[in-house]
């Protein structure tokens, strides 16, 4: 295996598959055989999910909302994905724990950092719910946090896509796709890989991030494998190539 322990940021919308609301269990239990996979090869894996399938606080759903407020509700809506997620993985024998950001003592631990790695250690699946628990920072910003605090080797962002593009390749045909790209480079065209706060935190402490796409079948475990062609490495590198 190419990584140790890894963390996997999971979209909200990664679970609704083609509902257009709420959770599809069926989605939820592939990617619970997606993570066994790599998991029973004996990599460290911790989960950072986001709630944008029932309420996401910059969305048109949110109205007029106060900001703070909205984003404390998409912060219970990662709870609800996260207790999904935790239930698929050990109907599939993997043991796992929920650790939240704010305080619900009923559903998941509060997140302490060396408690974490701990678990981690014991080969648990980790899944961090409620991003930092702060209103403002987006699930994003909270996987780059919480791979930085955990001592993770990458982050692998799962998408719908294959890697990242030049431009939005279901608008432009002509839009091509990047084998590598630097963190700079991201910020500089604006890529929307991840929001800024958390590719500058990654390049502050030289964190790569996988961009890769989850909707095809063990993915996952090619990329712990170390291949790339399956998607777009972010990372120091300032070459850019594109896929051919």
């Amino acid at each position: 295996m190419a990584y140790k322990r890894i963390l996997l940021k999971l979209s909200g919308e990664a679970l609704m598959g083609s509902q257009n609301y709420g959770i599809d269990t069926a989605v939820a239990e592939s990617v619970a055989r997606e993570i066994k996979a790599v998991h029973d090869q004996g990599v460290e894996v911790a989960v950072v999910v986001g709630g944008g399938n029932i309420f996401r606080g910059v969305s048109k759903s949110a109205g007029n909302m106060d900001r703070g407020a909205a984003d404390y509700i998409g912060m219970l809506a990662t709870v609800m994905n996260a207790v999904v997620l935790q239930d698929a993985l050990e109907k599939v024998d993997v043991f796992t724990r929920v650790m939240s950001a704010i305080d619900i003592p009923q559903l998941a631990e509060p997140f302490i950092r060396r408690r974490a790695i701990r678990h981690l250690e014991k080969k648990r699946v980790v899944i961090f719910a409620a991003g930092t628990g702060n209103p403002y920072f987006t699930t994003d910003s909270a996987a780059a946090l919480r791979a930085c605090e955990i001592g993770a080797d990458v982050i692998f962002k799962a998408t719908k896509v294959d890697g990242v593009y030049s431009a939005d390749p279901m608008k432009d045909p002509s839009a091509t796709r990047f084998e590598k790209i630097s963190y700079q480079e991201v910020l500089e065209k604006q890529l929307k890989v991840m929001d800024a706060s958390a590719i500058s935190l990654c390049m502050d402490n030289n964190l790569p991030i996988l961009v890769f796409n989850m909707t095809e079948s063990g993915n996952i475990l090619k990329a712990v494998e170390g291949d790339l062609n399956i998607g777009t490495l972010v990372s120091v590198g300032g070459n850019v190539t594109a896929a051919g």
